[in-house]
Formats: structure tokens, C-alpha cells, sequence
């Protein structure tokens, strides 16, 4: 029995070592940052019309604008941005003609 016990003992001694080790030795999750140009040959439609809410304290309204979801545009509509201290201002989301031709979209962003 006693010598049942300790293989036992040493057996699940050993796992745990081996799983230690197997952490230890795995690399550290890392920050990445991508980026994703969308650039599409038709230009979006007019933007539409949205009522924009009363202000609300510590908000800024950022307006809807057109998406392209890989087929064709739908409409995202507008929604409140939490304020950033230290950014002058936000700059909405919206489509800008690129060089060359075709149509560039910029998210939505806050600038310093």
C-alpha cells in the first residue's frame, strides 16, 4: 500500500512538473495592432439625414456614416463617443476619395 501511495505521489509530482515547465516555457501574449484599409471603386451614397440627441454631458455625438461590408454599403447609424481628455476633437467616421481613384473610408477617430 505504502509503496502504491508513493508512485502515486511521484506520478502526480511529475505531471504537475512537466505542466509547470509547458507554462513557463510559452510565449507571452502580445499587443498587436492592424490596421485594415477598406478601398472600394464606387462612392458611397449621400449621407442621411439623423436628428442628433441633446448634448449629454461627457459625450460627443459621432454621426452615422455608410460601412461596406464587403458587397455593398449599409448604413451604421450615429452613437454617443465617451470624451477623451487631453484629444481637441473628434473626427466622424466618412469616406474621402483616393488617389488614383477609388474611395477611402477613415473610422471614426479623436485627434490631439
Amino acid at each position: 500500500m505504502k509503496t502504491t501511495t508513493t508512485r502515486l505521489a511521484f506520478a502526480f509530482l511529475t505531471t504537475l512538473v512537466a505542466v509547470g515547465a509547458t507554462i513557463a516555457m510559452a510565449p507571452a501574449a502580445q499587443a498587436q495592432v492592424v490596421g485594415v484599409d477598406v478601398r472600394i471603386g464606387n462612392a458611397p451614397p449621400p449621407p442621411r439625414y439623423e436628428v442628433a440627441p441633446p448634448p449629454r454631458h461627457g459625450y460627443v455625438w459621432a454621426p452615422g456614416y455608410w460601412a461596406w461590408d464587403g458587397h455593398r454599403h449599409v448604413w451604421a447609424a450615429g452613437h454617443w463617443e465617451h470624451l477623451h481628455r487631453g484629444y481637441a476633437r473628434y473626427e466622424p467616421a466618412h469616406w474621402q476619395p483616393g488617389p488614383g481613384g477609388g474611395w477611402y473610408f477613415v473610422p471614426g477617430h479623436w485627434v490631439r
